[in-house]
């Protein structure tokens, strides 16, 4: 009988450990890509104010794993004192069935949305590049940090947070974890200018660009996270139009993402415009234009990340 571990924070730490679930994504968006194995739509049920219940379920045959996650998002817990995610993930073995692993939900989450931010970093930005701007300053920011870094040469750091404080407390911390020269700019313009990664991870609900299109400059990479439902936008979707749009995978990006609706809607772009990371892993390249990565998350992830951390 198989021995269920648990795999808590603790665990999925390390710049290493961070690169085996880059290349894992990388292994399970080329199977997608091929058709090779396939990432149901989660279930996501509503209730009160903005919370949601969401469980999504996928299995990774390359592996020989599946995985169950069960999370609930609830925006108004950082008031609070508690984390806005809290969940666990189930690891299986396909060929027996066992249980193999439960890990920490909300740690996973935050690990593999980084981590797929770092791929696709990985994939599009230069590869000198070496500052990196954020909005945002809470646990997602703190995941696209260490893997932005883990990809790229960063030397310096410049966030914006609607809360002084968390900029501060997250500034600290960016210093202290990586040594980078840290910013701590006044607004989301000044933190954003002239940056050649720049990165959203905040939990707005809202229709009003937290970034305007023409604050990037041209050729950076943009990642966009954030957002807590699908009408939710943190970029100017008009830079859409101008840019290389990468996502996860067109139907889901066209149902998840609000930039991407909205550009759509506008008639800015049109589906076939939407290149898949699986693309970019076989060998598609960027054209030169300015890359704008629109993540949404999907189950798939989460078996490939908890596969990655399980065989470690």
């Amino acid at each position: 009988m198989t021995t269920t571990r648990f795999i808590g924070a603790a665990e999925m730490a390390g710049p290493e450990r961070l690169v085996r679930v880059v290349d894992a994504l990388a292994e399970v968006f080329a199977d997608l890509a091929a058709g090779r194995t396939r990432s149901p739509s989660r279930t996501v049920v509503e209730h009160g104010e903005e919370c949601q219940l969401l469980a999504g379920t996928a299995v990774w045959e390359r592996r020989g794993v599946g995985s169950v996650k069960i999370t609930t998002l609830t925006p108004d817990n950082p008031g609070r004192g508690l984390p806005l995610i809290h969940g666990v993930v189930v690891l299986t073995d396909l060929q027996t069935g066992e249980i193999t692993a439960l890990l920490d939900g909300a740690e996973l989450t935050a690990v593999r949305t980084g981590a797929v931010a770092g791929l696709a970093t990985r994939l599009c930005a230069p590869e000198d590049a070496s500052e990196l701007a954020l909005i945002g300053a809470g646990v997602q920011a703190r995941a696209l940090v260490r893997a932005v870094s883990a990809v790229r040469p960063i030397r310096s750091v410049r966030v914006y947070s609607r809360t002084a404080a968390s900029a501060a407390a997250f500034g600290e911390w960016v210093r202290d974890e990586f040594g980078h020269e840290v910013t701590v700019c006044p607004t989301a313009k000044a933190a954003v200018a002239d940056a050649a990664i720049v990165c959203t991870a905040t939990s707005t609900n809202g229709r009003m660009p937290l970034v305007e299109a023409d604050w990037v400059t041209p050729g950076a990479h943009v990642n966009v996270i954030g957002g807590t439902n699908e009408q939710a936008v943190e970029l100017d979707p008009t830079l859409l139009a101008a840019a290389f749009v990468v996502v996860e995978d067109r139907e889901v990006a066209v149902e998840d993402a609000g930039e991407i609706r909205i550009a759509l809607a506008d008639g800015r772009i049109k589906v076939a415009d939407l290149t898949e990371l699986g693309a970019l892993v076989g060998g598609f390249e960027p054209d030169g234009r300015t890359t704008v990565f629109r993540g949404v998350g999907m189950a798939i992830e989460d078996t490939a990340a908890a596969a990655a951390l399980v065989d470690q």
